[in-house]
């Protein structure tokens, strides 16, 4: 009997770390969201707003969106996986 629980003990313990290895893994696609926002969105944006309207400002700024989306919605996936 005592070979049976130290089996389930180590499947819980298993099943633990790849959910925090999930979450950790997730949380990063997240942060990576973040950053891709902050450095092509917004930088975009204050270019933009400085008067220095050019063509690569705006496609930069939906590449940086598209990629935002596409980082949360991964990021998402994984942890609710």
């Amino acid at each position: 009997m005592g070979n049976f629980v130290k089996q389930q003990e180590e499947r819980k313990e298993a099943k633990e770390k790849e959910k925090l290895s999930r979450e950790t893994l997730g949380k990063f696609f997240y942060d990576l969201a973040k950053i891709v926002f902050t450095a092509l969105v917004v930088g975009s944006i204050i270019s933009v707003v400085a008067e220095e309207q050019r063509r690569a400002y705006y496609i930069l700024m939906a590449i940086g969106l598209f990629s935002t989306c596409i980082f949360s919605v991964i990021g998402y996936r994984i942890i609710k996986s």
